[in-house]
């Protein structure tokens, strides 16, 4: 029996046991730096290449457009940005974006275009600005809109953010942060509208400090990360062969599980946001409307709860042994708030308890129980708290 109840798979998850056995061996035996000429090294060029041929597969895209990374960050920066130095032009991304897209775009002086009351990007809102910025003399380059919101786990519809930008800003590409997507979507298909792709192998069961960008051809990028020139001159750094081999197992297994798992994990999560709706009086779904959850990816549950603050809450839920978090996982703390909560606008008195729960496809009826029996009485907990 697990010591915990791990609800916070949007953060990390565990390395799939298919995962480790694929990369065992270019860890252990074949572990040769793909740059070099000698046995060993033809032995990694060998597992690279059939890891990139295997991911682009999975990823809809041909194995000259896939480049590896350490990660959806890094992905993330090198597509916004479009390198080093940077694409000219202006970058524009929604206010509920990641903080590998949102920190990026600030930081370059781009548009941030506010959301819908689902976390999507305004499709009017982003139309007025790709006309606005048509008029000047740094037009659009790049529009950022991720595939599923990290916290609130809504999906988008990239073709509609696709048909916009023809419309108005036919010049500019389109990139889709799709790391949190990528464990419950069959990417190929909707992620096929976005030139740039940006994916990470520990949200499927894959290994920390691999990812991957798709780079579609005639899309232009730059290397971020300058010095040896691999990755046919896109990313300089030795290649961790064993973490790609690692994420193209990881995407196969989440590929051939999909259907099974993302049925039996939404019904997983229904049973656990109507349970603790039933229970918890003041608690709302962030994004849902009337308990119709079909915009959302199969295990999110994103609640907020009034007059409860986050941060007691979750410690009341880790000393139950249930692991959680109050929003994304590169902003740990829960008093400095979420940024996708403030840009719904969600009334103060909720939205300091902002709760993100998600589950994997580890996750258990026994996990849903144990969180259904423990959260109400953690919320009475802190209530009559605050009361005394």
């Amino acid at each position: 029996m697990a010591l915990f109840v791990d609800l916070d798979h949007a953060a990390t998850t565990s390395v799939r046991p298919e995962v480790l056995a694929a990369m065992e061996p270019f860890a252990v035996v074949d572990y040769g730096n793909p740059s070099g000429s000698h046995r060993l090294a033809r032995s990694a060029v060998r597992a690279l290449d059939e890891a990139r041929e295997r991911t682009a597969n999975l990823l809809g895209c041909r194995p000259s457009e896939l480049v590896f990374t350490s990660g959806g960050t890094e992905s993330d920066n090198q597509a916004v940005s479009g390198g080093m130095p940077p694409r000219a032009g202006t970058s524009v991304c929604s206010a509920s974006e990641h903080h590998a897209v949102l920190d990026v775009v600030e930081a370059l002086g781009g548009s941030v275009i506010p959301v819908d009351r689902m976390a999507r990007i305004d499709l009017d809102a982003l139309a007025i600005e790709l006309d606005r910025l048509g008029q000047t003399n740094s037009p659009a380059s790049l529009v950022s809109v991720m595939l599923a919101n990290n916290e609130v786990g809504t999906m988008s519809d990239l073709r509609a953010v696709a048909e916009v930008l023809e419309q108005h800003a036919p010049h500019a590409a389109l990139h889709t942060d799709a790391v949190q997507a990528a464990a419950w979507l069959d990417l190929s298909e909707a992620a096929a509208p976005a030139q740039l792709v940006s994916v990470s192998g520990h949200k499927l069961g894959g290994p920390k400090g691999i990812g991957a960008l798709v780079v579609r051809t005639g899309t232009k990028v730059r290397p971020l990360l300058l010095g040896g020139g691999q990755e046919r001159g896109q990313r300089s750094g030795t290649v961790n062969v064993a973490g790609a081999v690692g994420l193209a197992a990881a995407l196969e297994c989440t590929v051939n599980e999909l259907p099974a798992t993302s049925s039996r994990v939404r019904a997983l999560r229904d049973r656990l946001a109507n349970g603790l709706l039933d229970q918890v009086d003041g608690l709302i779904e962030t994004v849902v409307p009337d308990r119709d959850r079909s915009a959302l990816l199969p295990g999110t549950c994103h609640v907020c709860i009034r007059d409860v603050d986050s941060e007691t809450l979750l410690l009341l839920l880790e000393g139950s042994g249930i692991c959680a978090s109050a929003g994304s996982s590169c902003a740990s703390g829960a008093s400095s708030g979420s940024h996708v909560v403030t840009a719904l606008g969600i009334d103060r008195q909720f939205a300091g308890g902002a709760l993100r729960l998600t589950l994997g496809h580890t996750s258990t009826d026994a996990d849903v129980d144990t969180v259904l029996a423990a959260l109400p009485a953690a919320v009475d907990r802190i209530r009559q708290r605050r009361a005394s």
